[in-house]
């Protein structure tokens, strides 16, 4: 299997996620599930196939965690510099619009493009990857061919 790069905030997110799951929303849900089991038919219990719906949810998501944090790779970006490349945080202006727009490269499992993280996979950061201050990139988009300078790189 291939590594998956994290950001240390990243990494710690997701396996701050994978301990709340295990020492707070699992018992919750067994507690639940016992309580719905002494209502009687579990055939016609809503509250009891509710409960082991989450509790399916829960497991898959503890699993797909398990699996992430077992191949992370963990980056450290203030140890980076160059051209743009996963960690980075790059300044953009939309050569159409003017609009200035920051990113910071990162994986796919902490990709949250309101939050300013975006995936390293997508069409922009692919785009972006190996090209320094000053450049420009034209990324297609659904609206069509978009221009962006890269006003700066940080790798903070």
């Amino acid at each position: 299997m291939d590594k998956i790069p994290l950001t240390r905030a990243g990494f710690d997110k997701l396996d701050a996620e994978l301990k709340h799951l295990k020492t707070v929303e699992r018992p919750a849900i067994i507690r639940a599930i016992s309580e719905a089991r002494e209502h009687g038919d579990l055939s016609e219990n809503a509250e009891y196939h509710s409960a082991k719906e989450k509790q399916s949810f829960i497991e898959g998501r503890v699993k797909e965690l398990e699996g992430v944090i077992s191949l992370a790779d963990v980056i450290d970006p203030t140890k980076l510099s160059g051209t743009v490349k996963f960690g980075a945080t790059v300044r953009l202006v939309d050569e159409e619009t003017d609009e200035e727009k920051t990113y910071q490269i990162v994986g796919e499992y902490e990709a949250d493009i309101e939050g300013g993280k975006l995936n390293m996979k997508s069409p922009l950061s692919r785009a972006l990857i190996g090209k320094d201050e000053g450049d420009t990139v034209e990324v297609r988009t659904p609206g069509g061919v978009r221009s962006y300078e890269i006003l700066s790189i940080n790798f903070k």
